[in-house]
């Protein structure tokens, strides 16, 4: 739609009036990460200003320190906390404010604090708050000092009640921490409400609530909405509004022509609201979003922009492999990029509040959010977890969530609850419904999106899904139960998702043959384990799955066939520490990823590619170093192909074509050294190919980094992977090898790792073994550019060094 020449006069009159206006930044919000001290242990009086913190350890934020620690077969989180102990810690850091901060209003932000935190400013006790994943400020202004005096913020977090999670939970300041300045009128915090009621692709209605605080007096409101080149394409003012304590203020825009945020084209607009007291802007308040509009249909499953979608996710735990849970953005988007590269486009918070960087990622990269706030309500699933603090901080908290993450185009779904054992509740107890019904209230104050709980329990016993209280029925598992007449006869007819699924358990590289002899491990969820490998690993062939779970292909092969599924999670996108299953001890993190934790994929991640991207793929696997003579079972993943061929030393070994509902290939061959090559065709012409080799013995270090180039902010990092090869540069499918590392100028090295559930190495080291031919080392900017140099070595293996910028 073309706009008239006035229309355009009056958008770039009203942008020029918009920056006219635009004066020094009248609101800062600073890092506050850098330079503080750290103490593991309780120490007396350490809250207060004069304590003498110089011998304690200098650290920038955010910090997980379990991490750092040793495997412990001891350690009360157990296994599945991933055997690393939490404990209680301190962190200190002194500052100074100018004079001319005073008379503004000063706020601490903290993203997330793992947990049982109590914050002090100059010794005076800021409150506490019980929950590790949750956001929270304080106003440390009453408290503050100006000039030369120096403040002091200390920070008590207390992990040391274990267990309290049913997965590694990380401890310590692990999210980013913010100092926010404001003038005396100024919007609250997350104090904007965005929401698109009315969309299509020649207009949008955009409502913008802005809550003012302050301490009295008249201001007017200014709001320009700027495109992704930051031009405003629509500005409004509301005069004369007077601010006591909140003052709410409702904006209504109509743009046309809007660009809408999808999977394909995330586009972002944003908000800029200026508080104009006196002819002066006091402040200034930026909110990105989106502009989309979507349904869920109880028949045909999800649609956005009118268009449907098959919601394909995953879930993932919020630790990063060998950085913890020390949040880091470009190791947020790094795995983000991984999924997208399988065709993913939905994320599942499991099972609280993420990091805000991960939803601000998922904005900006086009992924389908489910949002979780618990783990648990009232009833307990380990010893010293949430449940505690519920009835006290669930109210709370869950508000303090929704306010912070419903303007993001990237959430969809606000799930209320995981497998909550109040869904099991006896007939006539009537404490989950309560809960389930407050929870619902609170949410729709705040938003319109819909609501779910995670069911694992999806008989008509169910007391959650029978109070009809959610917009979306959400099943874990039981794949036999997805069909859409299954789902409204006990239900009625609500809108169904997969809220998580599969369970199925790999080890990268690792084959058990036949691979069609399915293996059911642990037989049953509450007994201990059977007829499972002596080494600790699971087969990659997707024949390893739990008696809850089942195989990604027969999940697949169920939700591709039903379109009213409206999507599903799978558990999980990424291996992560802790839940071994379906081992205990020496084993201390996940075999349910696609990916491993040190970001390699399975074999599973080509799967879903062959099914969910449309870029010409084949990947044949096993390796090909077996016993001569030995049967190996070869499998292919394709797509946009009518068949595959498969050759062994040039010859062939015949032609296999999916059939039916049939999602892979096989060969059954005889072992030969030498070369095993498969070719794909369409309309009888090769579209794609692959070929392995037999390695032979290892020879020389590969390095191969993510990024060449990263930024010279203390924070960015390069991933670079780390190979065994040949002679001839093949991968040596079983090499063990122990790299030592050495790193030179403007880097440093972030963690190390390998992808074995079963290493006891540790991740804060400067080598590492290489588990099936393959580790990873994180190197990480160290704040001033320069070139960086990570040189690898081996006894009896060539060395590889490779160079990095930061800039």
């Amino acid at each position: 739609m073309q706009l008239r020449p006035f229309s355009l006069l009056i958008i770039c009159v009203l942008h020029c009036l918009y920056f006219s206006a635009t004066a020094q930044p009248t609101r800062v919000r600073e890092d506050f990460d850098r330079n503080w001290t750290f103490n593991l242990g309780n120490v007396s009086r350490a809250e207060d200003a004069s304590f003498n913190d110089a011998s304690w350890r200098k650290l920038n934020l955010p910090h997980d320190w379990s991490i750092e620690l040793p495997f412990d077969s001891t350690s009360p989180t157990g296994t599945g906390g991933g055997a690393l102990r939490g404990g209680l810690g301190w962190y200190r850091k002194t500052f100074t404010l100018p004079a001319t901060d005073k008379g503004k209003n000063i706020f601490i932000d903290f993203d997330g604090v793992y947990c049982n935190s109590e914050v002090f400013i100059n010794g005076h006790s800021l409150g506490v708050r019980p929950n590790g994943y949750i956001s929270f400020r304080y106003d440390l202004t009453p408290y503050l000092k100006f000039g030369n005096e120096k403040n002091v913020i200390a920070v008590k977090v207390d992990n040391s009640q274990q267990p309290n999670s049913r997965w590694y939970s990380g401890s310590g300041i692990y999210r980013n921490v913010w100092l926010v300045k404001t003038n005396s009128i100024y919007v609250d915090n997350w104090g904007t409400y965005i929401n698109t009621p009315s969309v299509s692709s020649t207009r949008a209605t955009v409502n913008i609530t802005t809550t003012l605080s302050g301490t009295g007096g008249y201001c007017d409101v200014t709001t320009a909405i700027l495109n992704k080149e930051g031009k405003a394409v629509a500005v409004q003012t509301q005069k004369n509004l007077h601010v006591g304590a909140l003052q709410t203020t409702r904006q209504v825009f109509s743009l046309q022509t809007p660009v809408l945020w999808s999977i394909e084209n995330p586009y972002l607009y944003k908000a800029v609201t200026k508080v104009i007291s006196n002819g002066k802007t006091v402040d200034e308040y930026t909110t990105p979003f989106g502009i989309r509009s979507y349904q869920f249909d109880v028949d045909k499953g999800f649609f956005l922009n009118g268009k449907k979608v098959k919601i394909v996710g995953v879930c993932n735990h919020h630790d990063l492999g060998c950085l913890g849970t020390a949040i880091n953005t470009r190791a947020l988007e790094r795995q983000l990029q991984i999924m997208k590269g399988m065709g993913i486009n939905g994320i599942r918070t499991s099972h609280n509040p993420p990091a805000p960087e991960l939803l601000d990622l998922c904005d900006k990269m086009g992924f389908i959010v489910m949002d979780e706030a618990f783990d648990m309500w009232k009833r307990s699933k380990s010893k010293y977890d949430y449940s505690n603090d519920f009835d006290e901080w669930y109210k709370k908290d869950l508000k303090d969530q929704i306010l912070r993450d419903r303007n993001h185009p990237s959430v969809f779904i606000w799930s209320v609850g995981n497998e909550i054992q109040e869904q099991w509740a006896k007939e006539g107890d009537t404490a989950g419904t309560a809960y389930l019904r407050e929870m619902q209230q609170i949410v729709r104050s705040l938003d319109d999106r819909p609501t779910v709980t995670a069911n694992n329990e999806v008989r008509s016993m169910n007391r959650l899904l029978q109070s009809g209280i959610n917009e979306l029925v959400g099943y874990n598992y039981h794949h036999g139960d997805w069909p859409p007449d299954s789902v409204t006869q006990k239900w009625g007819r609500k809108p169904f998702i997969v809220t998580e699924s599969v369970s199925a358990l790999q080890t990268r590289g690792h084959y058990d043959m036949p691979s069609d002899s399915m293996r059911i491990w642990p037989q049953r969820w509450d007994l201990p384990v059977a007829n499972a490998n002596p080494d600790l690993t699971c087969s990659a062939y997707e024949n390893c799955f739990t008696p809850w779970g089942s195989s990604h292909e027969a999940t697949l092969k169920m939700f591709l066939k039903y379109e009213s599924i409206s999507g599903m999670y799978v558990w999980t996108g990424f291996d992560y520490i802790g839940e071994p299953t379906p081992y205990p001890w020496p084993a201390r993190s996940s075999y349910f990823g696609i990916v491993d934790l040190a970001g390699f994929p399975k074999d599973a991640y080509y799967l879903y590619q062959s099914l969910f991207t449309t870029q010409n793929m084949l990947h044949l696997f096993p390796h090909w170093n077996w016993q001569p003579g030995q049967v190996v079972d070869m499998w292919a993943y394709y797509n946009n192909a009518d068949e595959v061929e498969l050759f062994i030393n040039g010859k062939s070994q015949g032609v296999k074509r999916k059939t039916g509902d049939e999602l892979h290939v096989m060969w059954r061959v005889t072992y030969e050294q030498g070369r095993v090559e498969a070719v794909s065709r369409k309309d009888g012409k090769v579209i794609a190919s692959k070929t392995i080799k037999t390695a032979g013995a290892p020879a020389k270090i590969v390095l191969q980094a993510d990024r060449s180039a990263i930024q010279a902010n203390g924070k960015d990092l390069s991933f670079v992977t780390v190979k065994v090869v040949d002679k001839d540069g093949n991968l040596v499918p079983d090499a063990a090898n122990n790299i030592q590392f050495t790193i030179a100028g403007a880097g440093v090295i972030a963690g190390v790792d390998n992808g074995s559930q079963t290493s006891m190495e540790s991740f804060k080291a400067s080598e590492r073994k290489t588990f099936n031919g393959l580790c990873l080392a994180v190197v990480q900017s160290t704040g001033k550019p320069g070139s960086i140099k990570l040189q690898a070595k081996s006894a009896g293996l060539a060395p590889a060094t490779i160079d990095i910028i930061a800039k």
